[in-house]
């Protein structure tokens, strides 16, 4: 069985929402051409996913708002459902392409469920602010719920889905909001600075699923070294108890410090180590079964292309050295595109790799998180909140 399956197709380009709209494709074609250029592709299939069909949109969907997102193109700009909007402004073929995420993602999933391969990814997908009847945040379907419900009916009853985008993920987590057998993790920038607003520690699941939401709110201006103390004092010691049969991770890459949509501080190699941390998770939690796809990132030439190159790479166990050069060939067509492009010389930023485990004495704000989400779950896993070693 190969280990790990890479769902990519150009015509999952057609999601644009407009050359002035941050959520450029361009940041994909641009990642697929780094990776190719490196030897990270090299005799790797790329599988080419079909859209999602009605019967799959509407696990996380209403039937009339998909039949809005069918007929916005030709309704106008005053459909409602969030459609049209400067955030989700409408698009040709906008139902088609936001299928077709849909289908990448589920393809991804199909590939783990089939013994195809261990792992999958896919960077088109990611759209977790999606909600049942509207739009929000750039994402018009959310592939993320999609695969998580299908995933469910093919006998899985443990999912665990870890969202590292500086935005809270809070379309998947308020998908399974009451159900236990969904583990929903978020690390993202602070409610109270930043959009969705949503995502506080104390917003913890509901029902028999308390505890089953999981939310570190973390501060602007937050880098690498803050980030991971953070994910490691609350996020392994969930995942062990919670004992998942699958891992889906969201890895968008805007909280970089370039980022020009939010405050967080990471770096490329912040985004590298968490990949490898997350590799690492599903080796040891989840049966080695991996599901991840992309997400934000608005830094479209310096920052996507790089972070998600790791991102392929530590997937397909081809680990880029952070000194790597960026091969020649991909500067020129960068070049080609935006001639005007400051661009990096390597695959680093030389940011932190490093960091000091949580309960080493230090109070800082990215503590008190901690503090606050710790004290919120544990309980429910039988954990002590103050106690270091849980």
């Amino acid at each position: 069985m190969p280990s790990s399956a890479v769902v990519w197709d150009p015509a999952l380009l057609a999601y644009d929402l407009g050359d002035d709209h941050p959520f450029n494709p361009v940041r994909l074609d641009l990642t697929v051409r780094l990776a190719t250029a490196l030897g990270v592709l090299d005799d790797v299939p790329l599988l080419a996913p079909d859209p999602a069909g009605e019967d799959e949109l509407v696990r996380a969907h209403t039937p009339d708002y998909v039949e809005a997102v069918r007929q916005a193109p030709m309704a106008g700009h005053d459909v409602g459902h969030g459609l049209g909007t400067p955030d989700n402004p409408v698009f040709p073929d906008m139902h088609d392409a936001s299928a077709l995420v849909v289908g990448s993602t589920l393809l991804g999933a199909r590939c783990l469920v089939e013994g195809r391969a261990a792992r999958a990814v896919g960077i088109a997908g990611g759209l977790h602010h999606a909600m049942p009847g509207h739009a929000s945040g750039f994402c018009v379907y959310n592939d993320c719920a999609v695969a998580v419900s299908w995933l469910l009916d093919q006998g899985f009853d443990r999912i665990a889905y870890v969202d590292t985008d500086v935005h809270h993920g809070d379309g998947v987590q308020a998908a399974f909001y009451d159900d236990p057998r969904v583990l929903t993790v978020s690390l993202h920038q602070h409610p109270f600075t930043l959009f969705p607003g949503t995502g506080y520690a104390a917003e913890t699941g509901a029902g028999e699923a308390d505890g089953t939401a999981v939310n570190v709110a973390l501060p602007p201006g937050t880098g690498d070294a803050g980030w991971l103390r953070a994910f490691h004092a609350v996020v392994p010691s969930v995942l062990e108890r919670f004992r998942p049969q699958i891992l889906i991770t969201q890895c968008g890459v805007d909280s970089h410090a370039e980022d020009p949509l939010a405050d967080l501080s990471l770096s490329v190699d912040g985004h590298r180590r968490i990949y490898r941390t997350l590799r690492e998770l599903a080796d040891t939690h989840a049966d080695g079964r991996w599901l991840a796809v992309g997400g934000g990132g608005y830094q479209l030439i310096r920052v996507v292309p790089r972070s998600w190159t790791h991102l392929l790479a530590t997937v397909l166990d081809r680990d880029v050295a952070p000194t790597t050069p960026v091969p020649a060939t991909w500067a020129e067509q960068v070049r080609e595109k935006a001639p005007n492009a400051a661009l990096p010389g390597t695959m680093t930023d030389g940011g932190a790799d490093s960091f000091s485990p949580w309960g080493d004495g230090d109070d800082d704000p990215v503590d008190v998180a901690v503090r606050e989400t710790r004290r919120a779950v544990f309980p429910s896993y039988g954990l002590d909140p103050d106690d270091p070693r849980d």
